[in-house]
């Protein structure tokens, strides 16, 4: 730090985009100047080991400090092998896959030169119209806490001295923060909730992917109560580096310091400039603005050097604990990105991780499992397209690595037993297949029609005002129903749907998310019952988009649904209040019965802990998994308190009749909340217990708190 020039510091706390997403491996001319210069410490969207080497070698050999950039790139579920989407991959409630899944793909990020992810994404979101609740864990707080966890350890490892493992790289949280809770659902729209709400809800995801010790942190592109993330000083120094003691650094989303001007908080760059700064942005991402305006800031006492210092010292002790400084090559190994980019281990994983994220959703009349053999004919575009099967932020993901849902229904219940028919173009208004697809199910003795969305219809800036399945999908799928032959449908999307008129069409619905590399073999495996699926709702499915924003843990308000007057109670008059499909929902070709909560006690006192207990039986006649879920309610509350808090979860196996006791230990923490003064803690009182298989169907017990 002492043998640095402000220029070179603030060079530090540049990042610039290498443009590689659009021209391939080539970067502005500029940027090259500014590398050798020492103006720009950090670059992204850089691919290959070769041209990483390559522009390492520049900062490490043509600067007067030779200090090394860090590489970062949007590695959100896989790099060359593509993971299901993490709302897909939520729906395994499996921390160890969740965990795996960002392993591989930190190894072959890693592998490809790159030292820094944009992710994990701890973003809460009960807003299906918003694209980007595809890229989170869904709508709780508890279950997106703990897979914050496993993907933070995934990317960095368990132990901060990990970052020094050449096949782990930088995990970064984001979007902090609330990014999830848009307005109206439109991407980068106004947030405004109350402290209560952001602490209990919203904050706990970012809080946990701290304490599992990313190190970087990507202010979010919202205003939160009137103020943008980027310049949010009490978001990123009070709560981020106060009470969270987070000792990493913050850099910005995309252009973000420059959007202050279009939020109306800054009139010129400069002030754009010294409010991030002040509030504790440590790097800016693109706009230029650190470069152009802090030396002159500096100068003129706006933005103090010590703020500078500060900023530097925490993105110099990441390179550094990345042992970026000990071999600044040591990402750059060519013969090893060959041999680990969609290796056969991490292709296995893919397909393992993309079975578990499969959630059926209906089955009736038998349709499912397929059976070998039968005649099946196989309708809708998306069946046979491996492009949709990578979803949105495939980062390096290729699609020829891919093979469709068609081909790999070909090739297990062989080509002469598999039809298929387009049917219609998925978007559109297409009908000009209908009748040709039509014909082709009379021969078939199971029709199985594979529907959703685009994968460029979620993601970023991928708002939707409605949330059906798109085009003229159900009406040939209304058509099919008619010929009277099981329908299947195979669902693929990035966002909780309305699916009330698919629900009532289909015999079987499987959600498959948009899958990854190998979705096409994971939906094969589970259509045929080679694997029995376990996958549960990470976020609430409405019945319709009126019910929208809806999530499990509502308040149970002063006129609620239950009660006998008939009128004045809250409540639609065209819809009922509960969900289509509710949190934590899936079914299995199994059956699973609970028996009643037994409690080590009825008192739980403030230094104890209370045992609840229930005995899961697999009461039908196949192997099978269950999410035994734990939730709890305090009746009453200093201010008022949610109708089901998740508090717990166990994924166990059950052989068919088998039945096996699972123990959840109830402790005061767990039951802590913001109380009418905003102090976090318990308050005495009474309290109700579920357990059950998703948050509507369970069984329940009581308990006080003293």
């Amino acid at each position: 730090m002492k043998l640095m020039t402000l220029d070179e510091k603030i060079g530090q706390m540049v990042l610039y985009t290498s443009d590689w997403d659009l021209t391939g491996p080539t970067m502005r001319a500029g940027y090259i100047d500014d590398i050798r210069k020492g103006n720009c410490g950090n670059v992204f969207n850089a691919q290959t080991a070769a041209y990483v080497r390559k522009l390492q070698k520049i900062a490490v050999e043509e600067t007067r400090l030779h200090i090394p950039l860090l590489f970062g790139y949007d590695v959100i579920h896989g790099y060359k092998t593509t993971f299901p989407i993490p709302l897909g991959e939520a729906a395994s409630w499996d921390m160890s896959l969740i965990e795996q899944s960002a392993r591989v793909s930190a190894t072959e990020a890693a592998a490809a030169g790159l030292n820094w992810t944009f992710a994990p994404m701890c973003d809460i979101s009960v807003e299906p119209r918003w694209g980007r609740v595809s890229e989170g864990a869904g709508e709780d707080p508890f279950l997106g806490s703990r897979i914050a966890e496993a993907r933070v350890h995934g990317f960095q490892g368990k132990n901060l001295s990990d970052l020094a493992d050449t096949l782990t790289i930088l995990a970064c949280v984001k979007h902090y923060a609330a990014y999830g809770a848009p307005v109206a659902g439109r991407d980068y729209n106004t947030v405004d909730m109350s402290e209560r709400v952001f602490r209990d809800v919203y904050l706990p995801p970012y809080a946990a992917a701290i304490k599992a010790g990313a190190m970087s942190v990507m202010s979010s592109f919202n205003e939160l109560n009137g103020m943008p993330a980027t310049c949010n000083k009490w978001l990123m120094t009070d709560i981020l580096r106060g009470e969270l003691s987070f000792k990493g650094f913050v850099v910005t989303d995309y252009n973000s310091i420059q959007e202050l001007m279009n939020h109306g908080v800054a009139a010129t760059e400069s002030d754009a400039a010294a409010l991030s700064a002040n509030a504790g942005i440590d790097m800016d991402m693109q706009s230029t603005y650190y470069q152009k305006h802090l030396k002159e800031l500096v100068k003129q006492g706006v933005v103090s050097e010590k703020t500078i210092d500060d900023a530097v010292r925490r993105i110099l002790r990441v390179k550094f604990m990345l042992g970026l400084f000990d071999d600044p090559y040591r990402y750059c190994n060519e013969a090893r990105e060959k041999r680990l980019e969609g290796a056969p281990a991490h292709l296995e994983a893919a397909c393992e991780v993309a079975k578990h994220s499969l959630v059926l959703l209906k089955n009736e009349n038998n349709a499912l499992p397929l059976k070998k053999g039968e005649k099946l004919v196989v309708i809708g575009e998306l069946a046979n397209s491996a492009n949709n099967l990578l979803g949105s932020w495939r980062a390096a993901g290729d699609s020829k690595m891919a093979t469709t849902i068609l081909d790999e229904l070909r090739t297990y219940n062989g080509s002469q037993n598999v039809i298929y028919s387009e049917g219609c173009k998925k978007m559109g208004e297409d009908r000009g297949g209908f009748n040709a697809a039509l014909a082709a199910a009379r021969h078939a003795d199971k029709i199985v029609m594979v529907i959703g969305e685009d994968c460029d219809w979620t993601g970023e800036a991928a708002s939707r005002t409605d949330i059906r399945v798109p085009g003229v999908q159900t009406e040939l799928l209304e058509k099919l129903k008619t010929l009277n032959k099981p329908v299947v449908v195979v669902l693929m999307n990035g966002r909780p749907l309305d699916l009330s008129r698919e629900d009532k069409l289909a015999d079987a619905i499987l959600e498959v998310w948009f899958p990854g590399t190998k979705g096409g073999k994971a939906i094969t495996d589970v259509l045929f019952g080679e694997y029995n699926p376990s996958g549960k709702l990470p976020i609430t499915f409405p019945r319709c988009l009126g019910q929208v924003p809806i999530y499990y843990y509502t308040k149970n308000t002063g006129r609620p649904i239950y009660l006998s007057d008939p009128k004045y109670k809250s409540r639609y008059l065209d819809c009922p209040n509960d969900p289509l499909y509710p949190f934590g929902y899936g079914l299995s070709y199994t059956t699973f019965s609970y028996s009643n909560i037994s409690l080590s006690g009825t008192a739980l006192k403030s230094h104890g802990s209370l045992k609840a207990t229930v005995t899961v039986t697999n009461t039908g006649k196949c192997d099978g998994e269950e999410v035994v879920q734990l939730y709890t309610r305090q009746l009453v509350g200093s201010v008022t308190r949610p109708v089901k808090e998740l508090k717990g979860f166990n994924k166990i196996a059950l052989k068919a009749g088998e039945s096996k006791t699972v123990t959840f230990t109830v402790t005061p923490d767990m039951l802590a909340f913001h109380r009418a003064d905003m102090s976090y803690g318990t308050e005495p009182g009474k309290f109700q217990l579920f357990i059950g298989g998703n948050s509507r169907d369970v069984k329940q017990a009581s308990f006080t708190l003293n």
